[in-house]
């Protein structure tokens, strides 16, 4: 297809490598070390894995250039500060947003940035979020799942949201392993690379991103923010598929302002992020519309090459398609058009 719309991409990640150092024992880094040792992520010896997510300048613009796409809006991938100690998780956000800000400056055309936050110290993650929005230019923040275990429905954490809700810019809930407990009740038992990939990217990791946002519509955040957006990844982390059912079975038990189905449809957009079939993007399509669905690849652990082939060949109007690639991520995140 001849390429003549402009692309937006919101999930594209990188790393520092202090932020990488601090997690050697993460389980995710674990798995990462198990995948490259296996040879199913393809890299030179020594190399930082998944390829590309230390490089923020050419060699990831040449990749962007060579599927089309226009913009990406750069992220800290998971693990990040989320599971450290507060003092360093707050310096180790810092840097990785004053990284994200140097790409930014160096290529303003090209990329734009989501800040990573020490949630664990809540006070400080705001401010820290007003920093990225106010002074660096962010179009908003991502946050990488529970903390240490906790989940982010623990009112001690809404002035986070009540800073985005202030700054008008979304928050990106993107999945993280789940607790310990629940990988050794649930994912436990086969080898360790079967269950630290079933317990992350393979299922588990999207089932409880997608509880995490249900908690969060169950606790009220959007009645007492009703200005604040959110974002989830991978065609809305089972959400579309179950948001009816969810609806209909706790509506007699639980007593919000408007159903659980219509907080997620007002408060919720999701992207594709490394979700490139068709049956997700149905739910997806049939629950939120045109309007709420936004483009991504998730580089680099997809190529940026299938997010744009997907994004081809789904069966919508131009119009749809246009809303998808750049329109949606434009006014939702604050971009000026092309």
């Amino acid at each position: 297809m001849l390429r003549v719309m402009r692309i937006i991409a919101l999930e594209e990640h990188f790393t520092t490598l202090p932020i990488r150092e601090a997690n050697e024992d993460h389980p995710l880094e674990s798995m990462y070390r198990l995948l490259a040792q296996a040879g199913l992520w393809k890299s030179p010896p020594g190399a930082v894995v998944p390829v590309g997510i230390d490089d923020i300048g050419a060699g990831r613009i040449a990749a962007m250039d060579e599927a089309g796409i226009d913009v990406q809006v750069l992220s800290q991938t998971t693990p990040g500060v989320e599971m450290l100690e507060a003092g360093p998780a707050v310096r180790l956000a810092k840097e990785a947003n004053d990284a994200i800000a140097g790409a930014v400056e160096a290529h303003p055309a090209r990329f734009r940035g989501f800040a990573h936050l020490p949630v664990q110290d809540p006070a400080e993650a705001a401010r820290e979020l007003e920093r990225a929005v106010t002074q660096l230019g962010f179009v908003g923040a991502m946050l990488n799942g529970h903390v240490r275990g906790e989940y982010l429905d623990d009112q001690k954490y809404w002035p986070i949201f009540a800073k985005a809700e202030e700054l008008g810019v979304p928050v990106y809930l993107h999945p993280t392993r789940p607790p310990q407990a629940v990988v050794d009740a649930q994912y436990a038992g086969f080898s360790p690379a079967v269950t630290e990939m079933l317990a992350a990217p393979a299922f588990g990791w999207h089932v409880d991103a997608g509880l995490h946002a249900l908690r969060l519509i169950l606790a009220g955040l959007f009645d007492r923010h009703p200005g604040l957006q959110m974002i989830l990844g991978h065609q809305g982390e089972t959400l579309p598929f179950m948001i009816d059912r969810a609806s209909e079975r706790l509506a007699s038990v639980v007593r919000l302002s408007t159903s659980i189905k219509e907080a997620f449809a007002s408060h919720f957009s999701i992207t594709f992020a490394g979700f490139f079939t068709y049956p997700p993007f149905v739910a997806a399509y049939h629950c939120l519309g045109a309007d709420r669905i936004l483009f991504s690849v998730d580089y680099p652990y997809s190529r940026n090459a299938d997010g744009v082939a997907y994004l081809d060949r789904l069966p919508i109007s131009a119009d749809d398609r246009e809303k998808i690639a750049h329109r949606n991520a434009e006014r939702l995140l604050g971009i000026a058009p092309a």
